[in-house]
């Protein structure tokens, strides 16, 4: 906690885009229903990313990583 380095905190800090949650139990108690949660989340985001232009994406990956540890 001290190093924020949870989710919400590096998700709040701009570290992180999103939290992908847990099954129940965990991710190693259920690695079939967390594939199916990663493989959703992967493609979302995949057709998220394809309606943006390359020289977008470029600019927005930059800004994101400049702006880290502000």
């Amino acid at each position: 906690n001290a190093l924020k380095l949870t989710g919400s905190d590096m998700l709040k800090n701009k570290l992180i885009d999103s939290i992908i949650k847990e099954p129940l139990g965990g991710a190693h108690a259920e690695p079939e229903k967390m594939f199916k949660k990663l493989k959703q989340e992967i493609k979302k985001n995949i057709e998220e990313l394809e309606n943006i232009s390359s020289d977008q994406r470029i600019q927005s990956r930059t800004e994101k990583f400049s702006n880290m540890g502000n």
